[in-house]
């Protein structure tokens, strides 16, 4: 396993562990601007911890099947570039909308990087078969993520499910930004 990914894999176990023993939700979560709990810091922070077992173990299993070949691909430097872009976007987005709907809910969770890391994977491997869990059904990359992303709008515009939609429609936002600016294409121009 790469050493970015293996890494982040090791800390967002670890952290899990102590949440159950420090009150790390107060300090890393991302409360919402109008919360006294928000420091800035929690823009990144809250990507390290987790809800529970499930929230865990789904993100970390997609930061190892899609992150590992990126980072391999990428390398070291690049991927961690990308996916600070992705969690970074994402926390933003969450802001935004927790910010419109007075939501006084902490957001966890890596899914927004993980989000950004499919979107990168399905613009890199586009045609690549990939058989998702839910459904079981083998499909192309392309195909995976923009029924991701559908669903994730979908249910995002549904309202209230507890799970953070739109971060995860930001996170692969900050992912589609960072290949543009890298790409030297989309709002940055040429470079």
């Amino acid at each position: 396993m790469p050493p970015v990914t293996k890494a982040i894999i090791l800390a967002c176990v670890a952290l899990f562990c102590l949440n159950f023993f420090l009150p790390l939700d107060m300090w890393f979560s991302l409360w919402p601007l109008s919360s006294s709990h928000f420091r800035p810091w929690q823009l990144v922070t809250y990507s390290v911890l987790h809800g529970d077992t499930w929230h865990l173990f789904f993100n970390m299993l997609g930061l190892w099947m899609f992150g590992s070949e990126i980072e391999r691909i990428w390398g070291q430097k690049r991927f961690a570039q990308f996916l600070l872009a992705s969690l970074v976007a994402a926390a933003v987005t969450q802001l935004l909308v927790g910010a419109i709907t007075r939501s006084p809910v902490p957001t966890v969770g890596a899914s927004g990087a993980l989000y950004g890391l499919l979107l990168a994977f399905a613009m890199m491997f586009p045609n690549r078969t990939v058989m998702p869990l839910f459904p079981p059904i083998p499909m192309k990359a392309r195909t995976f993520v923009l029924l991701f992303g559908v669903i994730e709008l979908a249910f995002g515009m549904l309202g209230s499910t507890g799970v953070a939609h739109f971060a995860h429609l930001g996170g692969m936002l900050g992912g589609w930004l960072m290949i543009s600016y890298w790409r030297g294409r989309g709002p940055f121009g040429r470079r």
